[in-house]
Parts: C-alpha cells; structure tokens; sequence
C-alpha cells in the first residue's frame, strides 16, 4: 500500500463522506508522500482525520476514485471480496445452482454503482468481457482477471478497454485476451427466450446492450398485447414495428413473430449482424426488414410519406458527452420524437431513450414533451424505463442512472 495521503481542503470534506466515490483536483488541499499515478491513498480531512481510501491518479480531472470509506488495507482479500460480493447479487441464494433461472448474458461488475470505480465486467455464455476505464484498474486488470476466473470459472476473459474515458486518465485504447481461451468470432446467448449473437472484439461497448433487456422483456410481454396481436379474434394484419438505432435487432428479435418488423441503422455490418439473428430465431424473411440508413433522413422521409407504425422504439446512441453539449443533443432528441409522434399510429406506442448522462430524466421528458407539442398529438406515460436491474445505481452515485426512456401512448 503506498504512504500517500490526500487532504481535503477545509469544507470540502461533505461529499466524501456522503460516500459519492469521486473526488475532484478542486477539493484536494495538498498531497502527501509523493505517490506514484495509480497508487492506493488515505484520504484525510484538513486536520488529518481518515476519510476513505482509494487510488489516485493526477492526470484525470477525477483525482481519487474511492473504493472504502473503511480504514481498512486494499489487498487481495479486499478484491475478492468485492468481486464476489456484485457477482453473488446477480447470482443470489439457489440461482446460482440453477442456469434456467438467470440470463447467460449480463453484467456482473458496474464500476462505481457496484463500489469498484472504474472497472466493468460482462458476460457472454461462457466468456467475460472486461473494461479497464481507469489507471489503477488497467495496471490490476491480470490480477482481476486471474480472481475473476477463480470465481466465475468461465472459458475466457477478454478485455474491449477501447473507449475513449481512457483518454482522460492519460491511457491508451487496448483489447485482447486477458486470461483463458480466445471467445469465438461469435458468441451466442439467449435473452428472455430469443437467441442472440454478440461479437465481443468489435461490437459496441462490450458487444452488446446489456442494460436494455428488461426494457425488451417489457417490449415483448406487455406491447405485444397492447398492439393487438393476442386480441380474441386477432388482428387480420400483423401490427407495423418499427427498430431505429437498431444495432443487432435485439429490441425487434422479441417481436420477431408478433410484429412486421423494420429495422434501420446506419451500419451495414450491425445490420447483417441483425439479420443473422433474426434468422437465427426462424424470422420469416417476408416480415423483417433490414435498412441502412440515417435515422434522421430516414424518419423525415418517412413523415413524408406519411407512413404509420403501431410501434416505434427510438434507442440512439449517446448525443451528449459532456454538460458543453447539451443543447446540442436536445435539439437532436427533439428532432427525432418529433417525426416518431408523427408516425405512430392513433392508439400506438413510442419507447424512446436517451442514454445521455449529460441530460437527467427531467430534462429528457421536457424534451420530448417539446416534440409532443410541436406534433399536435396526445400522449401517456405508460412506463418509465431504465437500465436493467443487473445495472444496479448506487444510492451515492446518482450519476449511474444514465439510461431514460419512456413508454407512450400516442392518440
């Protein structure tokens, strides 16, 4: 363990203990003992009273990163017993015996919500995905690796630590194997009865959008039958679906029987991704369509069309990185829920997204209640949406709550 210690400045001390895992370069006094970017730090009050305890790094705005507000030593009995502890959540009392009773695919590590900053861990059947988005858990990350194989025992454990929050902590994108076997091109699992495949050396994030899949299974359970398709007598015609931002069709795939199904992206090669799961899944080819295509383009000549859907998911990637470009993404949002509205047919259903930590809840339903005026329509709020609950937020940390969505129903 290194001798260095941080002090906070006189006053600054509240957010550190309210256990918020950030410190800042602004609340930061003086520091101690000459540690080296990466090393493990007492963190003191300006009279030398113990704080917490965690890394630190100079060249990250986020100078310490907390991981106890215990006076206790950061060893390998300490990261086993964090490690184990997050996985076991996911993975509580007789789950943990009993496969058919959780997902194969999920995240088990989430970083500071999960009370180790910096480090994110998912699964793909029998491989780990690892993220490293901070100094000290990039120079840790073999050693995770080896106690996260003695606890998991999975085949492999892969690292897609190619993000650009690394830059900030002055590190190079990396990605390779980090421990075990090498995992396939591609890797199958099944989410809420549907067969996906994940391709975890280039996909997004770690392959996949792990935090929608609640909001899947919320799609395929209770949407299906709001739009028709189990009314006794049934619709003669299937209800019009249709996937913007779609990546690899997970939010179609759990329509994939019960709807016409469109989806759009600007990526030919998640697109082809999209249509092997489809098939993947018996999709009848005549009820899937697969369009590439700028959302934005596509949906204005869609409004000019004047083409009407049952069901629209609007699942865009993140417009805001930071508070510089807010207004920005909001006009963004704006643009897109306007010309959803405009489409969904009277009765129908819009779940739309933002994934942007920038903009809160708040301000995202301001958003689209913007568009909602400008189209002329009616809407409800069936349902607030928000990542899966293997995406747990730390009551401390309200900034883990970075996905918003809402369900409407449009008249």
């Amino acid at each position: 363990m290194s001798d260095g210690i941080v002090v906070i400045r006189k006053g600054r001390e509240k957010p550190v203990v309210q256990q918020h895992p950030w410190i800042f370069s602004g609340a930061i006094d003086s520091v101690r003992g000459d540690p080296t970017p990466g090393d493990i730090v007492t963190v003191t009050d300006h009279k030398g009273a113990f704080l917490a305890r965690g890394y630190w790094n100079p060249k990250s705005q986020i100078q310490v990163r907390i991981l106890t507000w215990q006076d206790e030593p950061i060893n390998e009995d300490w990261w086993r017993r964090m490690l184990k502890r997050a996985i076991d959540a996911r993975y509580p009392g007789e789950r943990q015996h009993k496969e058919f009773a959780y997902p194969n695919a999920q995240r088990l590590i989430n970083a500071e919500n999960d009370f180790i900053p910096g480090l994110i861990v998912d699964r793909y059947d029998n491989w780990l995905v690892l993220q490293a988005l901070t100094l000290h858990i990039d120079q840790q990350k073999l050693s995770i690796a080896q106690l996260l194989a003695e606890i998991v025992e999975p085949k492999g454990i892969y690292e897609r630590s190619d993000v650009d929050v690394r830059n900030k902590e002055g590190l190079k994108q990396t990605s390779g194997l980090l421990w075990g076997e090498e995992p396939p091109q591609k890797i199958t699992f099944v989410e809420n009865g549907r067969s996906m495949l994940v391709d975890v050396r280039h996909g997004h994030k770690t392959g996949f959008y792990l935090d929608q899949r609640d909001n899947r299974d919320f799609l395929l359970h209770e949407m299906a039958i709001n739009s028709g398709v189990y009314r006794n007598p049934p619709k003669t015609e299937l209800p019009r679906m249709l996937n913007l931002f779609s990546y690899t069709g997970g939010f179609g795939i759990q329509l994939v029987f019960q709807a016409q199904i469109t989806n759009v992206d600007a990526s030919l090669e998640v697109l082809e991704m999209a249509e092997e799961n489809f098939k993947l899944n018996s999709a009848i080819p005549n009820q899937v369509d697969f369009i590439q295509a700028d959302v934005f383009d596509y949906l204005h000549d869609q409004v000019a069309e004047g083409a009407q859907y049952d069901v629209i998911v609007c699942d865009p990637p993140k417009f805001a990185h930071n508070a510089g470009q807010v207004e920005r993404a909001a006009r963004g949002y704006k643009d897109l829920n306007l010309n959803c509205f405009k489409l969904v047919k009277p009765g129908g259903y819009l779940m739309t997204f933002s994934c942007s930590g920038a903009i809160d809840a708040d301000l995202f339903q301001k958003i689209v209640f913007g568009a909602l005026v400008d189209s002329g329509r009616q809407a409800q709020i069936v349902k607030h949406l928000t990542q899966a609950e293997d995406h747990p937020v730390a009551l401390t940390f309200p900034e883990g709550a970075y996905l918003k969505g809402l369900l409407l129903r449009v008249y």
